[in-house]
């Protein structure tokens, strides 16, 4: 199960030296460490301080060797190896002084090896019988040895404040190994080593329990650890595994890679990958620690029907409960016609399951009425990207960070949302690389450990387009254009013109200010660094939903890209425009054609040729209409012209803005059929459930925000009896339409047949190289294209386009003064139906709203007290987090739980070209809640009630026949 372990990372050299270890000739890259090039010969030589995650340390004196023509004992970790070396690793000097140091290691060590958690996978007993160690001439712990007991740590008390993780500081051996990677791979420099000397030990910030330390539980340190100091809990209870799994979390969109350690088909611990390429070994605390939801006794594993909201669930089988739903579908349509039934595909869900909800709607119920919840989120970078690039997606891998000198983020937060890229991200600014942040909060990018923002730019919520072109305004008069990329690659007429429109004198950053709020010389300042791009002339653009979720969404990533083509920051390593994806298939349920206008690979439906294509495979007649969007559904729903919904993996009632307005929508329709693990909030709404299955239980792949397709392994049978691929397929058989795929990659090789991105994706193929990247095809490297617009752009050329700035609907007023803007924290995960069934909420256990001092003090609000949050939707309660990260006249707020009812203040705004909610821009006021007063608004009372009704009514399931 373990991989090999070299050591010290990895050399990116292209010139290679020859040396002789142990008699074998070695070729290795110049600047290899004599460790890793041991390893590369296949010898092993005894380390405990070092691994090939971290920069060599050279501390625990183990791996010393011997080099012909030099005095002394070096260790290999830290001396690289030279041209015509002649290296020893054992000797009967050599291995007395390792024996020698393991001895003064276990004195102060406790010897329970049979007991201890870490019995079988631990480095500290392994080498000390690889050096031979038979005895302790200085005792252990409290025994006396010629009279004299020595110095010890085997009483110090364990923290096991962390719900994931123990510490156990009896049993560290000072290696720094965890404090490193702590420093160097998370970057978060929570631990430290306290004391000097004997008195040495890691300390979690000022020698605190790990819980109120800044540590952020993303497991390096755990993973580092050679001992049981650090040690999963899972692991102290279950023992340690005996075979692992390749897969990929089901979090957010870095698509990190994982080894499902396993006993039998339990899950003992969740690994990072180190040959994953999005994370290189790497974690957050969701995908390391917060999987238990898989096994959560809240799981839904029966199918159940009911014919109203208001009655008993009755559990039936598969059959009868598929066969119920079509029944349904067909007898809706035939009642209201083909249109009146659609359905929802997830971006949690793999590829292979959302291509066949598509395929479903438009073949078997004959209408193009489907939609993701991508609609929400990243709409509009795929309008966007696709009108001014020519497709829809980000530009570079992750990696491609390590050769940026000028990160520009935009309506991002990393270190919350894409926490693993965040550390890529960490690691090269602390390397020198200047960082840029547009966001109306103070981020944690913006000043945190080792790292500062050149530049802030802190505009107003609703103003981004504002911004961009002011900042296009810089480059185009201070003379920062790159002439020869445009010449050659982007179109003369549309860059003219656009050159002409930000060249006004009303785009400068002057004359923008009291629009956007941000100074003038600090908009200069921010498009110079861009521009000029570092010592390189690399700089990337990064950005998140605060760019998507307004009502300019699509203009503003239009406007992103026309800076990055205006600098020539497009088709490179260390350039791009790069959106950060949210959740773990986001991007793959947009690849797979679950827009109303699309077919997979976004050819649109009008188009006779593809068209034609399709409709030949699934023999099948596909209208050239497109169909209705996730809003359009709903709006049709109250008009009564919508009645019947198939919702696969998503939860619209609680992440679609204007909650109540969705809730009446469901609410209006004949027939909710949800396939999901929980009764969720749209579960409360349906009339059929289909138990859903985990990415544990999954077959299939993901698509990554790099355009990564990772494979995602089952380790663990559907707890319902059928994956969800196998239930659509049935829904599809029930409702007349043959489906009869045997293997989830059988519907991939379809996906493949049929869409020229995808020509080249198979299991075989990914399973063989580790990952693959769309474009995959003939005319792409076997393992697909790593940049994109290398040469030329997809559309053939670069296309710019005018950026009017257009003020939000959302406008402050005398009755709603502030603007409330919302996003997630680290623990926590959309709207929390995975993460909250975990002990993530010891971190995050509600939402609160953030404000300003001046904003609290004018409103006599304090800390934590609870305040009323209104807008012209909707009303609810919230405890409050008075801090300067917002701005005055900002208040900012998370989603992830059900009862703080965050999207009954969201509005119905949205992006004029997709329809993605305007979340970032509500107009609201803030009032203090009395302590005598109820601390629920009226919606969250009505809230509560339904809820608790509906889950009595599941309780209260009746079992078919």
């Amino acid at each position: 199960m373990k991989d090999i372990d070299h050591g010290t990372p990895a050399v990116a050299c292209s010139e290679t030296v020859t040396l002789r270890i142990d008699g074998f000739d070695v070729t290795v890259p110049k600047g290899t460490s004599l460790m890793r090039a041991a390893v590369e010969a296949g010898i092993q030589v005894p380390k405990l301080c070092a691994t090939d995650m971290l920069e060599p340390f050279g501390s625990c004196r183990l791996c010393l060797v011997e080099i012909e023509g030099r005095k002394g004992y070096p260790a290999s970790c830290t001396t690289p190896a030279e041209a015509g070396m002649t290296v020893r690793t054992q000797s009967p000097k050599l291995q007395q002084l390792r024996k020698g140091v393991m001895e003064l290691y276990i004195s102060d060590h406790p010897l329970d090896c049979l007991t201890c958690s870490a019995n079988g996978n631990c480095e500290l007993q392994t080498q000390a019988g690889v050096v031979g160690l038979r005895n302790v001439r200085y005792g252990v712990g409290e025994t006396n040895v010629a009279g004299v007991t020595g110095r010890h740590h085997l009483d110090l008390p364990q923290d096991t404040s962390n719900p994931y993780f123990s510490f156990d500081s009896s049993k560290c051996i000072v290696c720094n190994r965890c404090v490193r990677a702590c420093e160097e791979v998370q970057g978060t420099f929570a631990l430290t080593i306290s004391g000097r000397g004997f008195e040495a030990r890691v300390s979690p910030g000022m020698n605190e329990p790990f819980m109120q330390s800044e540590c952020v539980s993303c497991g390096a340190c755990v993973q580092a650890c050679p001992t049981a100091t650090l040690q999963e809990k899972s692991v102290i209870e279950l023992g340690q595994p005996e075979h692992s799994i390749l897969t990929t979390c089901a979090y957010c969109g870095v698509g990190c890679g994982f080894k499902a350690e396993m006993k039998g088909t339990q899950v003992v611990r969740m690994v990072p990958w180190k040959d994953g390429q999005a994370n290189e070994g790497h974690s957050c605390i969701k995908g390391r620690f917060a999987w238990g939801y898989a096994t959560h006794k809240d799981r839904i594993t029966q199918p159940m029907i009911r014919a109203k909201i208001s009655d008993p669930w009755q559990e039936v089988s598969w059959d009868e409960a598929i066969g119920h739903a079509a029944a349904e579908f067909r007898r809706i349509q035939a009642e209201y016609g083909r249109d009146a039934v659609g359905g929802i595909t997830s971006s949690r869900c793999t590829n292979e399951e959302a291509y066949l909800v598509q395929k479903l709607v438009r073949a078997a119920l004959g209408t193009n009425n489907v939609d993701t919840c991508a609609r929400v989120c990243h709409s509009p970078t795929g309008y966007g990207l696709g009108q001014t690039f020519g497709t829809s997606a980000g530009t570079q891998t992750f990696k491609s960070v390590e050769h940026t000198d000028v990160a520009l983020v935009i309506g991002a937060n990393p270190s919350e949302g894409h926490p693993v890229f965040a550390s890529r991200l960490k690691k090269r600014l602390r390397q020198g690389a200047k960082l840029i942040v547009i966001d109306p909060r103070r981020i944690e990018l913006v000043d945190s450990p080792h790292i500062h923002a050149e530049v802030h730019l802190q505009l107003k919520p609703g103003t981004n387009v504002a911004v961009i072109t002011a900042l296009a305004h810089v480059v185009v008069t201070e003379g920062w254009v790159n002439e020869a990329f445009v010449t050659e690659r982007c179109e003369p007429k549309s860059f003219a013109q656009w050159r002409d429109f930000v060249a006004r004198p009303e785009q400068s950053p002057e004359a923008t200010a009291e629009i956007t709020g941000v100074p003038a010389e600090a908009v200069r300042r921010a498009a110079r660094l861009y521009a000029q791009g570092g010592l390189s002339g690399n700089s990337a653009i990064y950005y998140g939903l605060g760019v998507t979720e307004h009502a300019q969404g699509s203009t503003m990533v239009m406007g992103i890209a026309n800076l990055a083509m205006a600098c020539g920051m497009v088709g490179r390593e260390g350039v791009g425009v790069n959106p950060l994806r949210g959740q773990n298939n986001v991007q793959g349920s947009c690849d797979m054609g679950s827009f109303p206008h699309e077919l997979p690979g976004y050819r649109h439906v009008s188009d006779t040729t593809v068209r034609t294509l399709f409709e030949s495979a699934w023999d099948v007649t596909i209208d050239p209409e497109p169909g209705l969007r996730i809003p359009n559904m709903f709006d049709a729903a109250l008009d009564g012209s919508f009645k019947a919904l198939y919702v696969q993996g998503e939860d619209p009632a609680q992440s679609d803005p204007n909650t109540q307005h969705v809730a009446a929508a469901l609410a209006s329709m004949a027939c909710v059929v949800v396939q999901d693990l929980f009764l969720n909030e749209t579960a409360q709404y349906a009339h059929v459930f289909l138990p859903g299955s985990s990415f544990l239980e999954k077959d299939g792949t993901f698509t990554n925000a790099e355009r990564r397709i990772n494979r995602v392994r089952q380790v663990m049978p559907p707890l319902a009896g059928l994956a969800d691929w196998e239930v659509t397929q049935k829904l599809a058989q029930a409702l007349g339409y043959p489906m009869a795929y045997r293997h989830p990659s059988e519907i991939m090789d379809e996906i493949a047949a049929l869409t020229p991105s995808f020509a080249g994706v198979s299991f075989d193929k990914i399973d063989r190289l580790g990952s693959v990247q769309w474009p995959c095809n003939d005319s792409t490297p076997e393992a697909g294209t790593a940049i994109m617009h290398v040469g030329h752009f997809v559309r053939g050329l670069g296309r710019f386009f005018i950026t009017q700035y257009v003020p939000s609907d959302e406008k402050i007023t005398r009755r709603f003064p502030l603007i409330l803007t919302t996003g997630r924290v680290l623990s926590q995960y959309n709207v929390g139906a995975q993460t909250r069934r975990t002990a993530n909420s010891a971190w995050h256990g509600e939402d609160r709203l953030e404000i300003h001092p001046l904003d609290a003090e004018e409103r006599g609000i304090q800390d934590a007290e609870w305040v009323s949050l209104e807008s012209r939707v909707g009303q609810t309660m919230l405890r409050a987090r008075v801090t300067e990260r917002v701005q005055p006249g900002v208040v900012y707020t998370t989603f992830h739980f059900p009862e703080s009812g965050a999207n009954v203040i969201t509005t119905d705004s949205s992006d004029w070209a997709t329809n993605c909610p305007e979340y970032k821009v509500t107009a609201v006021q803030i009032a203090r809640v009395m302590p005598s007063a109820a601390h629920r608004s009226a919606w969250q009372a009505d809230h509560e009630h339904f809820s608790q009704v509906q889950h009595k009514l599941l309780d209260e399931r009746t079992h078919g026949a």
